[in-house]
């Protein structure tokens, strides 16, 4: 992305040539540790066993946003967005500070707040706000890694920041400057650890299309007579909105039309 330039990081100088042997073999055993995901870095011990994402792939279940030093962005009860009080060193991020990350993609993500909304931006405003009830085109977005730092950008094209003067979460940045360095955090074991046996909402999206509408409609649809009922109009538009990103909207429409649950339009 042509707009997206990283204030210049210093790079840290690990090796120490005054070290002794003793001294040099026992950080070597901390660094191996750290690298494997066996033991709690410095990192997330001082936040409270959060740890730090380092790719779209780890962005998944429980995360909290972090902008600035032991500050997260916080949900509020009218579905806007502002950072939280700092926390404590050894703290982690409070409730209304938890979201939950979907996989959308291979390099974008969808976010729901701890009021059970999905987190999109405001075309005309740039404001970030939780409102939907479904994963659509304005409900994405896509961390971006440079340099060992990271960004949010929203469907907007904007970079995910505060807005100090207000206090409220935005995305109106063109390009990424100190207020718009994030990290997304997760407690939840490394991707080592979790393989195969974490099935998040992203696994409700795959295989045969017609599972995948079944799977969708038990997750959201309330009746009295519990009995499934599901859209029998042609898939194929579903097929070409699970290629285009747009699954969740297509899904939500042809719920719409059955004006079978209390979530439909």
């Amino acid at each position: 992305m042509a707009d997206y330039q990283f204030v210049k990081a210093v790079k840290l100088n690990l090796k120490r040539n005054d070290l002794g042997p003793r001294k040099k073999k026992k950080r070597k055993k901390v660094d191996e540790v750290d690298e494997e995901g066996g033991g709690k870095d410095e990192d997330s011990t001082n936040h409270g066993g959060w740890w730090s994402a380092t790719c779209t792939e780890e962005i998944v279940g429980s995360i909290a946003i972090e902008l600035g030093e032991q500050t997260y962005i916080r949900a509020l009860d009218n579905g806007l967005f502002t950072v939280g009080a700092p926390h404590d060193q050894g703290d982690g991020p409070s409730p209304e500070e938890i979201l939950t990350a979907v996989k959308v993609g291979e390099t974008k993500i969808a976010l729901k707040s701890g009021y059970g909304k999905y987190i999109r931006v405001e075309p005309a405003t740039g404001k970030v706000v939780g409102r939907s009830d479904a994963i659509g085109a304005l409900e994405q977005w896509e961390p971006i890694f440079q340099d060992g730092k990271m960004a949010l950008l929203g469907s907007n094209d904007r970079f995910l920041g505060e807005d100090v003067s207000s206090g409220d979460v935005m995305a109106t940045a063109k390009a990424v400057g100190t207020g718009e360095i994030v990290r997304i955090r997760s407690n939840a074991p490394r991707a080592s650890d979790r393989a195969g046996t974490n099935k998040g909402d992203e696994d409700h999206d795959k295989g045969n299309i017609r599972q995948v509408e079944i799977n969708y409609v038990k997750k959201f649809q309330k009746f009295q007579d519990k009995r499934l009922r599901i859209c029998e109009e042609g898939r194929d538009n579903l097929e070409k909105a699970r290629e285009d990103g747009s699954l969740h909207e297509a899904l939500l429409d042809r719920r719409a039309k059955m004006k079978a649950d209390r979530y439909c339009k």
